[in-house]
């Protein structure tokens, strides 16, 4: 099965940028910087796909659009497994068995879009 090709408007958090260190209790911990939860949001909202719990394995064909030239696209594609597995669009993001990713420039629209097929 192929699910309808999603655009998801904004840009993904580098990874390694998205938590900060904080203290509890005497305790160093991580949380989540304001940044990566904003994301998290607006991609929950926007993504169609949220509750479909995709259980089988999968294929991921990504477009991400950044503003500039520096961002890494492999980061691009971890977060948005992982918002995707947060969403419940797939249940694990271990199910993913290939990914297809290209990395483009739009400076007025940075966004990703994304395309899931169900491997047989």
């Amino acid at each position: 099965m192929t699910y309808p090709r999603q655009t998801i408007y904004g840009l993904p958090p580098s990874k390694s940028n998205s938590y900060r260190i904080i203290t509890i209790h005497g305790h160093g911990s991580l949380a989540k910087t304001q940044a990566t939860k904003k994301y998290e949001e607006s991609f929950f909202m926007q993504c169609a796909l949220r509750n479909a719990n995709i259980d089988k394995r999968f294929k991921l064909t990504i477009d991400v659009y950044f503003s500039s030239d520096r961002p890494d696209l492999d980061n691009s594609c971890k977060v948005v497994l992982d918002m995707l597995q947060s969403c419940k669009a797939i249940k694990n993001d271990r199910l993913c068995s290939e990914i297809h990713a290209r990395k483009l420039i739009d400076k007025e629209n940075p966004r990703i879009e994304f395309l899931i097929e169900e491997q047989v």
